[in-house]
């Protein structure tokens, strides 16, 4: 379990589109790593007015050099990545004039200057992008820019959503934005941000959200209350069905929600909570057994009931991961299967590569490997500050 005697906690945690970086950001400073080494690449701070990182990012490298800062020293709410390109998206948070919550910059690193500037009237609360679509939220309001040139194309009037709530498809081909539509019950607007039109209304729980995730394929979107006893998964193109998973007995605020990388079926869907665990449930594993009591291709995906909850065996929990109610993100980087003989949809084993920020300046990755029989073990492969030098 990390430390929780970090000196400085996190104003924002973020992964890129493929999960292959992220970027905090702390008081004085935001850095960017490489998920996969745990390498810093880029770093942006008061004692940092002149600076040569070697980033890496996969198979792509490339060199920063800053020559002056742009910024004063201070700290930003929002950074957010475009996959492992320099351009970032920041707002800061409003301790100087010239880091005001309410000013969008588009972000060089190779240069360290800004490419352009978007100016509001209330404060953003998230920032998505991908590698056509530019998406700001606000309070009340949601706009949606061409990134490209920078032109409005759409602004969607939403109910008022104060923490900024938001999820996103990358792919162009399934290129959603999902958002709360109502501040009294679970309910969500899944909007086409591609075709530039309202796709559907998904109404998920009777509490309000707490949190919501898109698969990077867009085919599938979870949500969890602010109860967070249950999580729905639901198929975005059938907006009234979903699976349920029973999270716990005992109410808990979800911290993260995060679907595996996959083209089709995510196999995995990982949860943060309050009460410090970490949840996983197996979706192919659960799908493949209903699928055997049902013909149909959606009676073997989503039962008829949104109450009807799955068997707890698909549920493997990492218990005290972290403190009880230190903030936590985590996102599943990586899922490696070995194929059972008898059928192409059933595996072996399954083993998913989990990464975990704290809010608190910690890193964690752990494996979590599923066996055939269901049976899960959580392995602990290295941990580290985040502040550390």
């Amino acid at each position: 379990m990390a430390n929780q005697s970090s000196p400085s906690p996190l104003y924002c945690v973020s992964f890129n589109q493929d999960n292959s970086g992220f970027a905090i950001s702390s008081k004085d400073s935001f850095k960017i790593f490489d998920s996969t080494t745990g390498r810093l690449c880029y770093e942006r701070g008061k004692f940092y007015e002149s600076t040569l990182i070697l980033c890496s990012f996969s198979v792509l490298q490339f060199w920063v050099f800053i020559k002056r800062p742009y910024f004063a020293a201070g700290a930003f709410v929002i950074v957010e990545m475009l996959y492992s390109s320099d351009l970032l998206a920041i707002v800061g948070a409003g301790e100087q004039a010239s880091l005001s919550p309410r000013r969008l910059c588009l972000f060089k690193t190779t240069t360290g200057s800004p490419l352009r500037e978007l100016n509001f009237l209330t404060s953003i609360l998230a920032v998505r992008m991908n590698k056509k679509r530019l998406v700001v939220v606000l309070l009340e309001k949601t706009f949606v820019y061409d990134l490209n040139t920078l032109v409005m194309l759409d602004t969607i009037d939403t109910v008022p959503n104060p923490k900024g709530l938001s999820a996103f498809s990358p792919c162009l081909e399934g290129c959603y934005l999902a958002v709360p539509a109502s501040a009294t019950k679970g309910s969500v607007l899944v909007y086409n941000v591609m075709e530039l039109q309202s796709h559907s209304e998904i109404d998920a729980h009777r509490s309000p959200l707490a949190a919501i995730a898109l698969s990077s394929n867009g085919m599938y979107i979870a949500t969890a209350s602010e109860q967070g006893t249950l999580i729905r998964v639901h198929l975005v193109s059938e907006a009234t069905k979903s699976y349920s998973f029973r999270r716990g007995t005992y109410p808990s605020t979800i911290y993260s929600l995060s679907f595996g990388p996959s083209t089709q079926l995510p196999d995995i869907l990982i949860a943060t909570s309050s009460s410090g665990s970490i949840h996983a449930f197996s979706l192919s594993l659960a799908i493949n057994q209903r699928s055997k009591r049902s013909t149909s291709f959606l009676g073997s995906v989503l039962p008829d009931s949104v109450s009807d909850a799955l068997d707890p065996a698909h549920h493997h929990v990492l218990q005290n991961a972290v403190s009880s109610g230190i903030r936590s993100y985590a996102v599943v980087r990586k899922i490696d299967k070995l194929e059972g003989t008898s059928s192409p949809s059933q595996f072996t084993s399954l083993r998913a590569t989990v990464s975990v920020i704290t809010y608190n300046g910690y890193f964690q990755e752990y494996t979590l490997s599923i066996n055939s029989k269901n049976e899960s073990l959580w392995t602990l492969e290295r941990e580290f500050n985040l502040f550390s030098p």
